[in-house]
């Protein structure tokens, strides 16, 4: 073979070894490539649900409740709103609950039979010109019992009568009550219109503190011409100062869509930190606080 034409052939050579060695190099680096993320670009990955608010210690409560009603005009003149503020669980810790006495707006005082100072904090309730309600025990979910003077879904109609009389004579002045627990026996039909014929014949009115979204004791407050109204958002699911007043904005919130708003709370010195911080932001947005009574129709 003359030795130009070898020259040639290992010239081919090389460039054909030296065009493999670059394809593989690229197709190499092609198959490092990232992949794509599974969602579009420019949105989000998926968030995760909004976990269930757990219930506070002194009483069960759902998850805050919400509205989407047509929001009000933002500017709105002072005394516009009607907030009704009720402290449940009244009647044993008298030092935190005269602390709320104390606060220079209207607010109501829901106090539990049977406890150690159920007559006197109703009565100091009076005299402050607060509201005064009976906070009637009522079964509960998952739990024995929601203590003294309780209403069950196992008692007769004739027991049930009795035990929601004695209840409220428990809490002289009370204008009104609300249940205590009550998830199971507020969603009982048969037992909340045994309730209602006593607390019509006493000429109260009747606020549903919702522990339970099946609930049916405002319903059957209205078949019985008792006026009610129900909670609206739950102040102290955490015995938190900065929690609280988060919820007392919510219910500011909640009124501008509304028109109005109950909100509940108990006997914590966080609460009663929370609402003596944060009334006049809530006055200065509109807010007037009225008695529960005032909101129940």
């Amino acid at each position: 073979m003359p030795a130009a034409m070898g020259r040639r052939l290992l010239f081919l050579a090389v460039a054909f070894l030296l065009s493999l060695f670059v394809a593989w190099a690229l197709f190499g680096q092609m198959y490092r490539m990232p992949r794509r993320p599974a969602f579009a670009v420019g949105t989000s990955s998926p968030q995760p649900a909004e976990t269930e608010v757990p219930a506070p210690s002194l009483t069960a409560a759902p998850p805050q409740a919400t509205a989407a009603a047509t929001p009000m005009a933002s500017a709105l003149p002072a005394g516009t709103i009607p907030v009704a503020i009720i402290i449940d669980d009244c009647g044993q810790w008298p030092e935190t609950e005269r602390g709320f006495l104390s606060l220079p707006i209207p607010l109501t005082l829901s106090v539990l039979p049977y406890v150690r100072y159920s007559a006197e904090i109703a009565s100091d309730a009076a005299s402050a010109g607060k509201g005064v309600m009976l906070h009637l025990p009522m079964e509960p979910l998952g739990r024995d019992t929601a203590g003294r003077g309780e209403i069950t879904t196992a008692m007769t109609d004739a027991q049930i009568t009795s035990q929601t009389q004695a209840d409220i004579a428990q809490v002289p002045g009370a204008a009104g009550t609300n249940n205590h627990e009550g998830s199971k026996a507020s969603a009982d039909s048969r037992v909340m219109k045994d309730v209602m014929a006593v607390v019509k014949n006493h000429d109260l009115f009747f606020i549903d503190s919702v522990t339970n979204a099946q609930s049916v004791a405002a319903q059957t407050a209205r078949d019985a011409a008792v006026p009610e109204a129900s909670r609206n958002v739950f102040l102290d699911n955490r015995a938190d100062e900065a929690y609280t007043e988060q919820m007392l904005e919510k219910a500011v919130e909640y009124a501008k869509r509304n028109g109005s708003a109950i909100a509940i709370g108990h006997p914590r010195p966080t609460t009663l930190a929370a609402l003596t911080a944060y009334y006049p932001k809530m006055q200065a947005e509109g807010v007037r606080f009225v008695l529960a009574s005032e909101l129940a129709r």
